[in-house]
């Protein structure tokens, strides 16, 4: 990369991907339950009571543990404070450490906030605008030299900064959400030195100034408004974004959505004076923008003491048994091991994550099942497979589900799997999506290529993401490494909004990834049956390490029919490890010998 901003750098010539440098619409007021009461499916009648109306065994509320730091503009010490997290943090790829930053609203001055593994920065305002830092929220590749491709699990969220130099560097990869910012001048996503980099998300969010994502591969942005964007090196998604580039895949591969088609803003923890509650925003059709506006959003409120405020301590009978008496789910950061499966059965239940909370399946089973109900809400959490094989890690919605959710979907946000990496882990199936209308957006499941407990078959999972509910919606997927498919898509109607796939790289030989009578499984396949299916903005990558000889027919496969649409396809061959014949069934050009060029398909059919 070059030593100074450019307005189009190129992608490294020799590889340029993380694990090889490893070795291998306007503001509306907020509804009235922000005086107090949740929408009758969110939550139960009172506070103290279950659904059936007896007492509750287990408490609402309370303590949100060590690892949620709250600070307020009198706090002293800030930085030092930060500054302490961060040097634990910064290099902990697959530690235990799982921290929450929350900033009362307020004004600060002079603070650098900067963010390693597992640690997310929130504002505790109704607004992003609320609590303003004038300073950074930096994250940067130091630790890897200069390398921001392993730069995952970490947020930034509901907050106002004003850089410093005019420019905040947020120079992330996979699982990094920059969640209902405003920034108040640039936004920089490489690193120091612009070094490789192979990120990322962006929603909800204002950018003042230019975003420069530089040496960033590919990118999502959705429902925001951005001042200018620099540049694009191999694919950029826009959908409902105001100040985005215009359409023009292939050169430059913009792909660009004036809406999104359907979208609702994660759940978040404020303070309504001293009173914790968790704001829901509501759904938008064809949204563009954000949904904060000049002001407050547009939702409903839940107060604190309709949560279990779950510690890492607790069991899954504990946690199934605060479902039961009616209480939504909040896990305060550390490690969850479960030797049952969460069940969530009650429609608008919310379970959310602090601090990339994780959840560790043990002796198979499966994480967490949701019902076929309306309107749950799953966010911020880690589900990271444990040593025996799993059939599945989160299913949403049993098999055969078929109720409509359409006016109250399910969502799942910033909810990533892990197999491998942190130990040995196996899972069959990582994500199935049965319930129709489900909204995915933001997640990166992956089987790790580096860490402890990887290998061809140490760390086996043939399938990452299965959708067989109809009328589902995914923005901003990343999937990748899978043994078989990465993505099987069997349900009717299915949209995909930018899709990020690398290849398993440590595939043994040509006879590991055959499928049938095809030189392996597609990184994103839509089943035959299928007669309707739209994407836009996809690419799949391969790097066989560890046998450059292998041929991936084509990343992508779908019935031939004009009901199923894709527009903005790519696949690439790091540096001539492995190659590519075809971008989708047997159409677009190969990948060309050791040239890391991107082969490219307009739209298909």
């Amino acid at each position: 990369m070059p030593s100074s901003p450019t307005p189009s750098p190129t992608p490294e010539p020799s590889g340029v991907r993380r694990r090889s440098l490893l070795g291998a619409a306007a503001a509306a007021p907020v509804l009235a339950s922000l005086a107090g009461a949740g929408s009758a499916a969110a939550a139960p009648a009172s506070a103290g009571a279950d659904p059936a109306g007896g007492p509750r065994a287990l408490p609402g509320g309370g303590d949100l543990g060590p690892n949620v730091i709250v600070f307020d503009p009198s706090t002293a010490n800030i930085q030092g404070r930060l500054d302490e997290i961060f040097k634990q943090q910064e290099s902990a790829q697959f530690g235990t450490g799982r921290y929450a930053l929350l900033f009362k609203p307020g004004t600060y001055s002079g603070l650098n906030a900067q963010l390693g593994f597992y640690t997310s920065i929130a504002g505790l305002g109704l607004s992003p605008d609320d609590t303003t830092i004038n300073g950074d929220v930096t994250v940067d590749a130091g630790w890897f030299d200069g390398n921001a491709t392993q730069n995952f699990w970490r947020s930034a969220e509901n907050l106002a900064l004003v850089p410093v130099s005019g420019t905040n560097r947020w120079a992330v990869s996979q699982a990094a959400p920059f969640r209902r910012m405003h920034v108040r001048g640039g936004l920089n996503l490489a690193p120091d030195g612009y070094g490789w980099a192979s990120g990322g998300y962006i929603a909800d969010s204002r950018i003042d100034g230019t975003v420069g994502p530089y040496s960033q591969q590919q990118w999502y942005t959705r429902d925001s408004s951005v001042g200018g964007w620099l540049n694009a090196v191999w694919n950029m998604v826009f959908s409902g974004v105001e100040g985005a580039p215009a359409q023009s895949f292939p050169e430059p591969p913009y792909t660009t959505l004036e809406t999104t088609p359907v979208s609702r803003e994660k759940p978040f923890l404020y303070l309504d004076g001293a009173e914790y509650r968790v704001f829901l925003p509501e759904k938008r059709t064809d949204a563009r923008g954000v949904s904060w506006g000049n002001g407050t959003p547009r939702g409903t409120s839940l107060p604190l003491t309709q949560f279990y405020v779950a510690k890492p301590a607790d069991s899954a009978a504990t946690l199934n048994q605060a479902l039961e008496e009616g209480l939504h789910l909040l896990l305060t950061p550390g490690i969850y091991h479960l030797d049952r499966t969460v069940e969530v059965n009650r429609a608008g239940t919310v379970v959310l994550g602090l601090g990339y909370a994780t959840l560790i399946p043990e002796g198979g089973v499966t994480a967490l099942k949701v019902a076929d109900v309306d309107g749950v809400r799953l966010a911020g959490f880690l589900v990271d497979a444990g040593p025996v094989n799993s059939a599945t890690l989160l299913e949403v919605g049993p098999e055969g589900a078929s109720a409509d959710h359409s006016a109250n979907p399910t969502t799942v946000q910033d909810v990533f799997v892990r197999i491998g990496g942190a130990g040995p882990g196996k899972a069959t199936t990582s994500l199935v999506v049965n319930s129709r209308h489900t909204i995915v957006d933001h997640t990166w499941v992956w089987r790790a290529d580096h860490g402890d407990g990887v290998g061809w078959e140490t760390n086996r999972a043939d399938y990452g993401v299965v959708v067989n509910g109809d009328d589902v919606l995914i923005t901003g997927l990343f999937v990748e490494h899978f043994n078989k498919y990465d993505v099987q898509w069997n349900g009717e109607r299915g949209r995909t909004v930018f899709f990020q796939n690398e290849k398993a790289y440590d595939a043994p030989d040509q006879a590991a990834i055959q499928n049938g009578s095809v030189k392996g499984y597609a990184a994103y396949k839509v089943g035959d049956d299928v007669a309707e299916h739209e994407g836009w903005g996809l690419g799949s990558y391969c790097y066989y390490n560890v046998n450059p000889s292998i041929v991936q027919h084509h990343g992508f496969a779908a019935p031939n029919r004009s009901g199923v649409r894709f527009h903005g396809l790519l696949v690439v061959s790091l540096g001539g490890n492995g190659q590519y014949e075809c971008v989708i069934n047997d159409t677009g050009s190969p990948t060309s010998g050791t040239d890391t060029v991107p082969s490219k398909v307009v739209q298909y059919p």
